[in-house]
């Protein structure tokens, strides 16, 4: 489960830039285990009234092919579409569809003893700002953490700057590995 310590906080997710070697962009991943079911994790990810307690608010057509507009507790605004739904295993979502900030959003879940097992990746995201998606991500895997467990979510914003200097640190290994 998420771990929201300040002084050493819990890292849940990888950095890492796209294979293509002549594109600017990478990867976010996050890695976590829910102590819920796989049923309970899909609902509170792909239900529009159980998102807007941890992430935000999602209006618009939430099925296959659909399309609707997301305004995040990370700030972020955009239009989305729905590109593949397999639930309660998989969701591909297309963030910004068309324009040049396009992202594609991709989540996997898994029963496993214990839980669910969950892995978010972002990718297509400009690496010279891939630190700051990176410590969001996590912020937001974490309210969705506490969103399952019953608790509210830690404000995001402060949880953001909490992780944005580990993040950074990934990200700067990025760059001075030449490529990740």
């Amino acid at each position: 489960m998420s771990d929201t310590t300040a002084t050493t906080p819990r890292i849940i997710g990888t950095l890492r830039p796209v294979d293509d070697p002549a594109a600017d962009t990478g990867i976010v991943r996050m890695h976590d285990l829910f102590d819920t079911t796989i049923d309970d994790l899909w609902s509170a990810i792909t239900d529009r009234d159980r998102a807007a307690r941890w992430i935000g608010e999602l209006d618009g057509d939430l099925s296959l092919g659909g399309t609707f507009t997301a305004r995040l507790t990370s700030h972020w605004e955009g239009t989305a579409r729905v590109d593949e739904c397999d639930a309660p295993r998989r969701l591909l979502v297309t963030m910004r569809p068309g324009e040049v900030e396009e992202t594609v959003f991709e989540a996997w879940l898994a029963e496993v003893d214990g839980g669910t097992d969950l892995v978010i990746e972002e990718r297509g995201l400009p690496l010279a700002r891939i630190s700051a998606h990176g410590a969001g991500w996590q912020a937001h895997v974490e309210d969705l953490a506490a969103h399952v467990a019953g608790r509210t979510p830690n404000p995001w914003e402060q949880r953001w700057h909490e992780l944005s200097p580990v993040y950074a640190a990934m990200a700067a290994d990025i760059d001075r590995s030449g490529r990740g």
